[in-house]
């Protein structure tokens, strides 16, 4: 709950300094889910069943899951755009920012271990460690792709591309991890691809670069989540993880230092022209810190809201989610909306959304 107390503090300083719209969740006192009698237990957790008629009590822990991981999601893409527009775009130090932002999520991981009565520090071994370099090094790239491709292109395009990752994750799944898929899925992959296709022919802010790009991290993405399924069969790892926000902790601080070598590589020559921008346009800095610290809420939001519900409601969420950052993050930072834009990403959200439903729905 300390991470949500921040989330809110930093999301109420936001609305008054970026002048943003606090959220367009659609989410009302009229929407929430209320406990009946009439009503079973549900997986989600959402409603759980009540003696003696209806009452007004619902999952308040759940449902601040869902929000703050959607606000934090909106101010994530709205603040790591302002930083990127800052310090030049693509032309500028989308890896800098980028490893930064992890340094940023490093820093609360660790205040959490040490801080009184907040978290108790994982109790990993060496071999653990060591098990997990994959997964985190996939949990880099895929963050460091998505971070150049937006700053190569607009927020609603990158994040269109990038809801396309089912497409990669099931290649993967089928030739590389053998475990194949069903051929209604694959189905359910056309209007995923030809959504990206319809909504790529109208952009006025494509490039080849954000396209490359996020699909890079479709890819790194998909790897991460089959070698975490891996990670999580190591005996015993997950007792002393000791739990899910220390897991994402662990990967975040190893994530960071695998993105040392490629910042040093890609961006150390420009580290002084950084620091300089940096220090002369206040936008760079505090987008910066702002966005680490919403990439770093978000995520871990996500995991928790993901341990507590079943395969449905995550598609559901996830569909939501997506539609709110491409139409909502677009108004706000002015980018264009097009009707073919629109178009292909309400038929690729829709192909995901059947995607991650269809076994369930045809069974």
């Amino acid at each position: 709950m300390k991470l949500l107390i921040l989330l809110v503090l930093g999301a109420s300083t936001l609305v008054s300094g970026l002048n943003a719209p606090k959220s367009n969740l659609g989410i009302s006192s009229h929407s929430l889910p209320v406990r009946d009698s009439s009503v079973s237990t549900s997986s989600t957790g959402v409603v759980k069943k009540a003696r003696g008629g209806a009452t007004a009590n619902v999952d308040i822990s759940l449902l601040s899951y869902f929000f703050f991981w959607y606000l934090g999601n909106y101010y994530y893409n709205i603040t790591n755009k302002l930083a990127l527009k800052a310090s030049g775009g693509s032309k500028g130090f989308p890896m800098t920012i980028a490893s930064l932002q992890l340094l940023v999520g490093v820093c609360y991981a660790i205040f959490s271990w040490v801080a009184p009565d907040m978290r108790k520090p994982p109790k990993i071994t060496y071999s653990d460690i060591k098990k997990m370099l994959p997964v985190s090094f996939c949990s880099m790239m895929a963050h460091c792709a998505s971070v150049f491709a937006l700053s190569a292109g607009a927020v609603s395009f990158g994040q269109i591309v990038k809801a396309a990752e089912p497409a990669f994750a099931a290649v993967l799944s089928t030739f590389v991890y053998g475990k194949p898929i069903s051929t209604a899925k694959w189905l359910c992959l056309i209007p995923v691809i030809g959504g990206v296709i319809i909504a790529s022919v109208k952009e006025l802010d494509f490039a080849f670069s954000a396209l490359f790009s996020a699909s890079a991290a479709n890819l790194f993405a998909a790897i991460k989540g089959n070698e975490n399924k891996r990670l999580m069969e190591t005996a015993g790892i997950k007792e002393r993880l000791g739990s899910v926000g220390n897991q994402f902790a662990v990967t975040s601080i190893l994530s960071f230092l695998w993105s040392l070598p490629l910042l040093a590589i890609t961006e150390g020559g420009k580290w002084d022209d950084f620091v300089e921008v940096a220090r002369t346009t206040p936008a760079v800095m505090n987008n910066l810190l702002a966005s680490g610290f919403f990439f770093y809420g978000y995520n871990e939001l996500a995991t928790l809201t993901i341990k507590k519900t079943n395969a449905i409601t995550q598609s559901v969420a996830n569909t939501a989610k997506r539609v709110i950052i491409i139409i909502g993050v677009a108004i706000v930072l002015g980018e264009s909306l097009p009707f073919a834009k629109i178009l292909g990403s309400i038929i690729c959200i829709g192909g995901v959304f059947l995607y991650s439903t269809i076994d369930q729905l045809i069974k």
